[in-house]
């Protein structure tokens, strides 16, 4: 794969001609799906320079063969990518989601800001009006206001309504760009084994208000295996437990 040599080692760039205005993190979730990070480094790395962004790629990748668990990866990224830079602002991004237009700014906002607005995979339409899958940015404020992610779910889906819940209950809104600024692609694939959808989703989502307190950011363990430093990105292997 071709190197980029505006970037450091690690994955972080930072504009030469001006300062940006946030620090900004990409967390990816990641497992057994190094094809599309190459697609996704390919497309973002230059997508993020036009601009302007003082940015890092890190790639949170879950060790062994448990079933995935998105939320937490998330948030070790968010834990980990702090440790290595003042960051303000995080941008969530699955491996598979390229943004088609540059206008579409991968920063925060004075809300949660949901990037993956309209997605080929959904005819380029927002599929529910909560939705806040796929790619979304918080300011670190934005973040602890809500204590991050739940920890607890396994397999797929339901998370990201748990976030968009954590969001409403603390007075916050989602905001967007429109639907043409806001188009992406998705990298088509089958789902990973070990990824199943979760079938507590739908009982998880109705707690939130009860469980968001104690389950986050504030609860959080992990065990990191081992961090490289490749030129595109930082991938860290964590052992994050199991269902």
């Amino acid at each position: 794969m071709r190197q980029d040599p505006k970037v450091s080692v690690g994955g972080r760039y930072k504009p030469r001609e001006c300062v940006s205005l946030q620090k900004v993190a990409l967390i990816i979730p990641f497992r057994h799906r190094d094809e599309h990070l190459k697609h996704w480094l390919y497309y973002l790395h230059p997508f993020l320079q036009r601009q302007q962004l003082d940015y890092g790629v890190y790639v949170i990748e879950q060790d062994g063969e448990d079933t995935f668990n998105r939320a937490k990866l998330l948030n070790v990224g968010y834990a980990e990518a702090l440790k290595e830079y003042d960051y303000d602002c995080f941008v969530f991004s699955d491996v598979d989601i390229i943004p088609l237009d540059d206008r579409n700014t991968y920063r925060c906002f004075d809300q949660p800001r949901h990037l993956a607005v309209s997605m080929d995979k959904f005819g380029f339409r927002l599929p529910y009006n909560q939705y806040f899958g796929g790619v979304s940015a918080m300011s670190k404020e934005q973040y602890l206001k809500v204590n991050g992610f739940p920890n607890n779910y396994w397999g797929w889906g339901g998370e990201d309504d748990d976030i968009y819940n954590r969001l409403t209950f603390r007075g916050m809104s989602v905001s967007r760009p429109d639907g043409v600024v806001g188009r992406c692609k998705m990298i088509q694939h089958v789902r990973d084994q070990k990824n199943e959808p979760n079938p507590q989703r739908f009982d998880r989502i109705a707690r939130t208000r009860q469980t968001m307190d104690s389950d986050g950011i504030n609860s959080l363990t992990y065990r990191v295996v081992r961090t490289e430093k490749d030129q595109l990105f930082t991938k860290i292997t964590v052992d994050i437990g199991k269902p």
